[in-house]
Formats: structure tokens, sequence, C-alpha cells
């Protein structure tokens, strides 16, 4: 008989530790795969209600898959996020909600399953729901964004000629009035001149009235919702000052007895380029004015600026960063691509004519000179690059940058209200310069 120690439990050791071995790799696989769906970290919250359309976004440190189904009787939108568990974060949505959102009347959240959230809208009217994700950009990482649209958007151009209804009437009476003030004028007999006359005075000829109709002007505030725009060392943003300056342009204009105003946005919310644009021709705009503070990498730069289109490249390197910084906004604010029309968005593109380039340099010209009279300017003459927002092939369009937000000290002029409105004031002079010129013509459409 052999001295020699047996295999036999060796091998059964061996057998047992590899057992051992794969059921520690299975569990740590599953610990893994537990990792992965509930690693996600939900990072904020956000809601934007407007007249448009609500936008509510998630933010979270890695994309996370969605599905959703729309019912009704009562009208919600329910979506089930996969991968997440409940937390504070996701529970302050429902706080979020404002009584005054047009679609959203409020929204539940729990855990459906152990890795899916579900979050229910209940809404206030049919809605067409678009859901899609962001990828990083700038300060944001990924965001799932649900864009809740009326089923029956409203109609801009109709609200805006209700808005102005009066304004219109009285426009079209004073007009009859000054023509049967000319029709008389030019009827009345002469008196034979007598053979000694004192001299008589001379009375100025009743004038015919220059404008036909109201002149529609669209003021477009930059940027909004999720894109602040640049922000200032004291924390200005963008967006907050230049819908300050849009709303005291309108008033001033509403303020005129001939013009009527429409902004594209008249809160915090975001509006995609292109559809600024289609606002715009959507009203019959005769112009389109986009305000805008500037922001450059040197914090000495200042001086207010006006901007056109152009078809042959920038007129400078200025103008050509501040238009690829313009023209990212769509990046940051969040636009899906997927449903945008890229049809008519290449047209646009296309069809910007040298008429409306050359009538935007008339009255980018008069504006400038009338912000000339009491602010420093960037550039004494109107410059010219690639902007989107300015690709109207029939409205003449100009951008005005109203100031440096990145520079210290006109951060400050830009949060004065004495400030604001004295650029307001001076864009509305120079609006009124150019059409005193170029008066429209007397009829647009059923406008």
């Amino acid at each position: 008989m052999s001295n020699r120690p047996s295999n036999k439990p060796t091998n059964l050791v061996r057998r047992e530790q590899l057992k051992l071995s794969a059921k520690l790799l299975s569990f740590a696989l599953l610990l893994t795969e537990i990792d992965i769906a509930w690693g996600a970290k939900i990072l904020g919250v956000r809601i934007w209600p407007s007249e448009d359309y609500t936008r509510i976004t998630l933010e979270s440190d890695t994309p996370l898959p969605i599905s959703q189904q729309v019912l009704s009787n009562p009208d919600r939108l329910v979506v089930d996020v996969q991968g997440l568990q409940l937390n504070a974060t996701l529970k302050d949505l429902v706080a979020k909600v404002k009584p005054n959102d047009p679609y959203v009347s409020q929204i539940r959240v729990g855990q459906y399953q152990p890795t899916v959230v579900r979050l229910v809208f209940d809404l206030k009217e049919p809605i067409t729901p678009q859901l899609f994700t962001l990828n990083p950009i700038g300060e944001y990482q990924y965001r799932m964004v649900f864009d809740l649209y009326p089923t029956a958007p409203p109609d801009p151009l109709m609200e805006l000629v209700k808005s102005s209804a009066r304004k219109e009437s009285a426009l079209v009476k004073a007009n009859e009035e000054v023509d049967q003030i000319a029709q008389f004028a030019t009827k009345k007999e002469a008196p034979s001149a007598p053979v000694m006359q004192a001299i008589p005075e001379v009375k100025p000829a009743p004038k015919t009235a220059k404008y036909q109709r109201l002149i529609t002007i669209a003021i477009d505030a930059g940027h909004g919702g999720e894109d602040p725009g640049a922000i200032g060392s004291m924390g200005s943003k963008e967006k907050h000052v230049v819908l300050s300056v849009a709303k005291r342009l309108r008033e001033k204009i509403d303020g005129e007895s001939y013009m009527r105003s429409f902004l594209t946005r008249d809160g915090d919310y975001f509006v995609p380029l292109h559809v600024r644009v289609q606002k715009a021709r959507s009203v019959q705009a005769d112009l389109f004015v986009s305000i805008h503070a500037d922001a450059f990498i040197e914090t000495n730069a200042k001086g207010a600026s006006v901007f056109a289109l152009s078809q042959m490249g920038a007129s400078s390197t200025t103008a050509r960063w501040m238009a690829n910084k313009e023209n990212a906004s769509d990046l940051i604010g969040g636009i899906n691509i997927k449903t945008q029309d890229r049809q008519v968005a290449n047209l646009l593109l296309d069809m910007s004519t040298s008429a409306q380039i050359k009538d935007s340099l008339q009255v980018g010209n008069s504006v400038l000179r009338q912000i000339g009279g009491f602010a420093p300017l960037h550039k004494g003459n109107v410059e010219q690059a690639s902007f989107a927002v300015l690709k109207a092939p029939d409205i003449p369009s100009i951008l005005v940058e109203t100031a440096f937000i990145s520079n210290p000290q006109e951060e400050v002029k830009l949060n004065d209200e004495a400030y604001q409105d004295r650029i307001a004031d001076a864009i509305l002079r120079g609006i009124k310069d150019y059409f005193s010129k170029n008066p429209p013509v007397a009829k647009r459409g059923n406008a």
C-alpha cells in the first residue's frame, strides 16, 4: 500500500472553490447591474410654463430610458423613468408646478417598480407631448425634456389683431378725417381777388396720413428658460435683462398711435431660433428686433452694437464670434432635433434676400445713431454676420447688443432701470426714424 496521500480531497476542494468563485462573480455582476440601474443621480428638476408650451426638465448624471402614454378622461401624461429610485429631488418636482401654468395642474411621482419611477402629469387640456434627451453641454449634464404642447395652439396673428382692434379702428378713423379735410380743401372755390387786398394769412395745407395701417414690430428677447445667455460677474443673467428691456420697448411701441408690438417670448422660457423667426412671420411683422447683452472673453470690452444679417461672411472677427455664440442658443436651450422642421429651417437659410439685408442695414443705422447719442458704442457702424435669428427672408431684422454684461461696469448699467429705459427709447426713436423715410405698404394681408 502506498503512503502517498489521496488527491481526491484536493480536487473536491478545488471544485468547491471554483463554485464559490462563480457564485461570487455572479453576485458581483448582480451588484453591478443594480448599481447601474440605481446609480443614476438626479441633479435638478425644472419647470418652464408659457402660453406656447410647458417644459419640464430632469437633469441626471447618466442618460435614462423613458416611456410614455397619453390618457384621457381625465387628460394626463404618464411617464415611466427606468433606473431610478424616488428621492427628495424628484419629490420637489411636485412643488414646482405653478397655479398659472396653462397646461399642468399638478404632478404626481411615485416608485412604480423597484427601479422605475412613474411621473403622472395631470393636465388642464389635451396636449401633444415631445419627450427627448439632451447630451451634456455647458454646465448641464444629461437632460430629459418633456415639452407639453397644446393640441390646439393659439393663433398669434389673431391674438394680435384682437388686442390692437381699438387702435386699428382709431387709425382708420383718423385716416378718414384727414382724407375728408383734404377733399374739402381741394373742392373749396377760391374767391376772386380784388384790386387792393391785404396779404392773407398763410395756412399749412392739410397733410395726408403717413401710415395707412398699424406697423407691427416683433420684439425678440434673447435666450430664456434653460438658456440663461451670458452671465455677469455679479450673477446677472442676460435672459432677465433683455426681457426687461423688451417689455419696456413693447410699452413704448404700444404707446404710438400707428404701431403695435409682438413679443416672441414674454416670460422665462426657451424659444428655438427658427421658431422666433416663424413667429415674426406669422404675425406679418414689418420689423424684427432681437435684444441681447454682449459677453466677451475680455472683461474690458464695452459698448453697444447693432448687427444685421450677412450673406458674404462676417464683417469682423468679433462679429463672427458673436454670431457663433448666439447661434449656440439652440444647443443650450434644448431643441428637439427629431421634430425640427428641417425643410423650413433650410428654406430660411436660402431665402434671405439682398433687399431684406439692405433694409436691415438702414434701420440698424438709425437705431445705432440713437443709441450712440447717450451710450458708448463698441463699433460705429452696423456689423454683419450669419445670425440664425435674423434670417427671415421678408422682414428687415436687426440684433441689438445693449452693452457688455461681461464688463462689471456695464453689468451695473444693464441692471439699472433708467439705462434700460433709455436703451428702449433709443431703439424706438431709431425705428420711428426708419419708418418715417420708409413707410410700409398700405395693405398687408388681413392684418
